[in-house]
């Protein structure tokens, strides 16, 4: 079977698979820096929370905000679960699920 290279029938198969990792390198470090959080902005991200569970306990009812810090809690152990499945470990594995769930703060 006669294979099609971009670069003609000359094409180097190696170089050709380096140029496709060096360039999935850089994709994967991009969406790495993108979604980079430090503990501040998570820290920021839990006091929105406890904000938001106030406001809405006083406003509607401590029902309605025992279900959005419930709500948090819930992802905070869905994150745990699979930071430590992942092979995450003690503290690293907290601060990874603590970082996902209240990172976000840096988007707003």
């Amino acid at each position: 079977m006669q294979q099609e290279w971009p670069e003609g029938e000359y094409a180097d198969p190696d170089a050709a698979r380096e140029r496709y990792d060096a360039d999935m390198r850089a994709s994967r470090a991009a969406v790495r820096t993108l979604f980079r959080v430090e503990m501040p902005v998570a820290h920021v991200g839990l006091v929105i929370v406890i904000i938001a569970t106030v406001f809405v306990g006083a406003v509607w009812s401590p029902g309605a905000g025992a279900t959005v810090a419930g709500v948090f809690a819930g992802l905070f152990a869905v994150a745990l679960g699979v930071a430590l499945l992942v092979g995450g470990r003690g503290r690293d594995a907290v601060r990874a699920a603590y970082k996902f769930t209240f990172g976000w703060a840096d988007w707003i």
